[in-house]
């Protein structure tokens, strides 16, 4: 066995391989920063306060809600009777009321 020295008996690494070497790394570095970045956006959209819920809503007598939704100046309530009912944030008052018309049973994706 013959002892080489460090550095004998190596080919030298060929520029195509060093470029691709070059160009990997800076994928990763650009992957590793994108991935920061949009963690970083998820959690700053998700962290800011949502409007307010109302403290109370007044519903209509005999009304049943069901569902409860909300926009950046009113909220609407859906009923068992098949209305949605949507009030004015700012002042409680109902401003519009959407009567639902249920789907036939014997329809696609209607109740059994």
């Amino acid at each position: 066995m013959s002892s080489l020295r460090p550095g004998e008996g190596e080919l030298p690494e060929p520029p195509a391989l060093r470029l691709l070497r070059r160009l990997v790394t800076v994928l990763m570095v650009v992957m590793i920063g994108a991935t920061v970045t949009l963690t970083a956006l998820v959690w700053h959209r998700y962290s800011n306060a949502r409007a307010p819920l109302p403290e109370r809503i007044a519903l209509p007598d005999g009304t049943t809600a069901t569902a409860f939704t909300q926009g950046p100046d009113w909220y609407a309530v859906v009923t068992a009777d098949n209305r949605i009912l949507i009030f004015d944030r700012a002042t409680g008052a109902l401003r519009q009321t959407i009567a639902v018309t249920p789907a036939p049973a014997d329809a696609p994706g209607g109740s059994p």
